[in-house]
């Protein structure tokens, strides 16, 4: 645990030196990482018009501030990892990993905070600009502001414990692109990043607040702009801390097991 520090700010130099040499890539994800908000707002603010002005008491201007907020937290939390750890077990590349002295995960969280930090540089000038094109209605106050730094760091935590968790399937059935697929459809849909939780039918709306996709995504958005009380506010960040023990503990128990059964595919 000493060395880890060193490691990470070796990982670190090194996924920088790697991203920069694909900024093709990297401007694609970004421009993916735009156009996305922008096409869920202009479907819900033209299905909004349709309705006088308002779907649920959002306007135009509302949903505006939802997707952009949204666009954030989605670069902030996502992750990587249930496509690329398929690819380790079917081509052997876990094997080397297995022999370094720490935790392979670690490596992909240098390498995921990296490509982060540098799409930073291109998603809130974006961001900014969205604002003012859409007249985005940020109503964000001192206490919001506060409490979602929290929220968003354990949003982040808990996709990536997830995802995590999830992508160790490939210890078992090598192939997990059907389950990846699944994941990301019930993530769409559950999280709030297709649409707020509000305009979602009752029953699933209840479903998705219990479950742990929309403490991804849309809880920290609807926190930030003052969409929850202090005491839902508290009671989000609890489940979301809650959630994250709960996949820690089977991330840790998964691996495990995975490890010991393992052999690598190959090509």
């Amino acid at each position: 645990m000493r060395h880890l520090p060193q490691l990470y700010r070796a990982q670190f130099r090194t996924t920088f030196a790697d991203q920069v040499q694909y900024r093709g890539a990297l401007a694609i994800w970004a421009i993916n990482l735009i156009l996305e908000p922008v096409i869920y707002l202009a479907v819900w603010s033209t299905v909004a018009a349709s309705q006088g002005g308002a779907v649920d008491g959002f306007g135009a201007r509302d949903f505006a501030a939802y997707f952009i907020a949204a666009m954030v937290v989605n670069h902030a939390s996502v992750t990587w990892i249930m496509w690329e750890f398929e690819f380790w077990i079917r081509q052997g590349t876990l094997s080397p990993r297995l022999l370094r002295p720490v935790h392979p995960i670690h490596q992909t969280i240098a390498d995921n905070l990296t490509f982060k930090i540098l799409n930073l540089i291109v998603v809130l000038p974006a961001a900014a600009v969205l604002a003012l094109v859409f007249h985005a209605n940020f109503t964000i106050s001192p206490w919001t502001l506060a409490a979602f730094v929290p929220a968003l760091l354990l949003a982040a935590a808990l996709r990536f414990a997830i995802e995590w968790t999830l992508a160790l399937a490939a210890f078992w059935i090598t192939r997990v692109g059907a389950i990846n697929q699944l994941y990301f459809v019930v993530f769409l849909f559950l999280s709030g990043q297709m649409a707020p939780l509000a305009l979602l039918p009752s029953p699933i709306a209840t479903l998705a607040a219990w479950l742990p996709f929309y403490r991804m995504l849309g809880f920290p958005v609807e926190l930030l702009l003052g969409h929850l009380t202090p005491t839902e506010a508290l009671w989000g960040i609890g489940a979301q801390a809650a959630w994250l023990a709960i996949f820690v503990v089977a991330l840790n128990v998964l691996w495990a097991r995975g490890v010991r059964q393992y052999s690598a595919v190959g090509a």
